[in-house]
């Protein structure tokens, strides 16, 4: 009676699967505070890839961790740089089965691990950046990427990388604009995942966990800017814009389901304090209640097989 009745239901194809791909790595590298995940090789991250597809996950979202780093994140745009190789590597793996779709901000690739180009304030400049996002959609977008994220919270960046694309005739990638993206605690083991160099925090950047409206503001100008699908993220604290913005969106709205919060249902499942299937089904139900259309998930290979 109850699988009758639910009002609703996970699908493989709503699962995305983040991937992290390590410049140099010759085999997994695992990530400690964030068990069963790993910064991979490119190998590895081929099959990950492949048993996403396999699994039926709607898509995977690539990460790249660079040997070197500078000051306006070179490696990002270079097509020889660690996320457009793996970009062309995981396309032709499995690009007909999922969408495969690449991370677009400079935190990753640069020295001082902001989201942007720093000026000589050491502050962080929301133009110039945006010209690095130009370029950087771009090189995705020749990588073979068909999604590109939009991570990075810059004002105008849906509006500039559309405006790139379309000069560059490629107006079937994708925009998933990260239009509600809180300075949230939970990004904690992310920032192991990607070995970042940030010093401080994103809060001249990323929204006030404190602001509600703000969100669904934000949503609207990226809306207006042309994207494609919004994001919410963190997942879990902010259901209730969330919901919010699935409820004035015109577009499908995603939830980043984030490494905080993988990583504290991991350890207190280790611990025997909690039932670990349950809650991380429990978590994406709730996600998906509240108005995801879509979730990115670790978890995203492994629940796709429990639904299959």
């Amino acid at each position: 009676m109850r699988r009758l009745t639910a009002e609703t239901r996970l699908h493989p194809a709503e699962l995305i699967l983040p991937l992290f791909v390590r410049e140099g790595a010759s085999e997994p590298h695992p990530i400690a505070s964030m068990p069963g995940v790993a910064q991979h090789s490119l190998d590895s991250l081929k099959r990950a890839a492949v048993e996403a597809a396999e699994a039926g996950v709607g898509g995977v979202m690539l990460f790249g961790v660079p040997q070197v780093r500078d000051a306006v994140g070179s490696a990002a745009t270079d097509p020889d740089g660690i996320l457009n190789v793996a970009t062309r590597a995981v396309v032709d793996e499995v690009g007909d089965a999922l969408v495969v779709q690449t991370d677009l901000c400079l935190d990753e690739f640069t020295d001082h691990g902001h989201c942007g180009v720093l000026d000589a304030d050491g502050h962080v400049d929301n133009d110039a950046t945006l010209l690095r996002y130009r370029d950087m959609a771009i090189a995705q977008a020749e990588a073979g990427s068909q999604l590109l994220g939009l991570s990075g919270m810059m004002d105008g960046q849906v509006a500039a990388v559309r405006d790139a694309l379309d000069a560059a005739g490629r107006s079937d990638v994708v925009i998933l604009a990260y239009a509600a993206k809180y300075a949230s605690g939970f990004y904690g083991p992310f920032r192991e995942a990607v070995d970042s160099q940030l010093s401080g925090d994103r809060r001249a950047y990323q929204q006030d966990p404190a602001n509600r409206r703000e969100g669904l503001r934000e949503a609207r100008l990226d809306l207006d800017e042309g994207a494609d699908i919004l994001m919410v993220k963190p997942a879990l604290s902010y259901l209730d814009v969330l919901s919010d913005v699935a409820a004035i969106s015109d577009v499908p709205v995603w939830a980043y389901q984030v490494s905080g919060e993988y990583a504290m249902v991991e350890a207190a499942a280790a611990n025997g304090w909690i039932d670990r299937d349950r809650v991380i089904e429990e978590t994406l139900i709730g996600a998906r209640r509240a108005g995801a259309d879509a979730v990115l998930t670790y978890w995203a290979t492994e629940v796709a097989g429990w639904l299959r």
